[in-house]
């Protein structure tokens, strides 16, 4: 393995010293793959899809933060390489197949590959994850953990009909209040655990960094369509500020509220 820097870095920290007690983060940022991987057999459109990141929300991650004054981590690659939000071990790190589009580049994968890609572009990224959440820590703060995503209009033939998604496990202090401030606007639908759920086994980044650790989390998905301009992200990020916003004001001061069990919600 080399000690060469990745171009670009495994993560990227955005607004590192901001002063609200939010930490936001963004799993699936970036459709980037490094030289060595080519495009892993796809064409390269394809990567540019949903199968290859999370399109939009690195977009509104970046103006959220500058809204909130915030922090904010994003991932530097590509899900299809390791995806940051799977646990390791689990298959869908690394996919053969996704989205129904078989990955030439993940076909029979050894475990030293799967090691390295762990090492080099999942571990950076939550470690990067880490340090901002214990830097709240020395200063007594208990933020709001928010994880940025987005989800395809259609999915399997079926036209999704929401504009965004809370989606939580076990800790729900933050979806209330988000979902009230959303649902406040003329036309916007908004719901609990759409289009995917929170307690999905195999997410892992919220469960880990939000409630094992006992701060108050919650898992952002907003339609893809709605942000896939830069007019469009500024929107949503502004729409997004507000509920955030609205939400600390009534949901503060937080406590400490570890799930001791939270690994039940993950594959062993």
């Amino acid at each position: 393995m080399t000690d060469t820097p990745l171009d670009p870095p495994a993560f990227e920290v955005v607004n590192p010293d901001g002063k609200a007690d939010v930490l936001l983060i963004c799993d699936h940022a970036s459709s980037a793959l490094p030289p060595e991987y080519g495009t892993l057999g796809l064409e390269p459109d394809i990567l540019r899809r949903h199968i290859g990141w999370d399109i939009g929300a690195a977009g509104v991650t970046r103006r959220l933060a500058e809204m909130l004054d915030a922090p904010a981590v994003l991932s530097g690659y590509s899900r299809l390489l390791f995806d940051c939000n799977r646990q390791p071990g689990n298959p869908m790190a690394t996919p053969e197949v996704s989205d129904g589009i078989v990955v030439p580049g993940n076909q029979g994968l050894d475990e030293e590959e799967i090691s390295k890609r762990q090492a080099l572009y999942f571990e950076p990224y939550h470690s990067a994850v880490e340090h901002q959440l214990n830097a709240f820590a020395e200063r007594n703060v208990i933020p709001a953990l928010i994880s940025m995503h987005s989800f395809t209009p259609i999915m399997d033939g079926f036209e999704r009909p929401w504009h965004a998604g809370m989606l939580t496990n076990k800790d729900v202090r933050l979806v209330s209040g988000m979902l009230d401030a959303l649902q406040a606007h003329p036309g916007i639908v908004a719901d609990h655990n759409v289009p995917y759920s929170g307690d999905d086994p195999s997410g892992y980044t919220v469960h880990v960094h939000g409630e094992k650790r006992g701060v108050p989390c919650v898992a952002v998905e907003i339609r893809q369509d709605l942000i896939d301009t830069h007019h469009a992200a500024q929107t949503w990020a502004g729409l997004m500020a507000g509920a955030v916003q609205e939400t600390l004001k009534t949901a503060r001061p937080f406590s400490l509220q570890p799930i001791t069990d939270w690994r039940g919600a993950l594959r062993e």
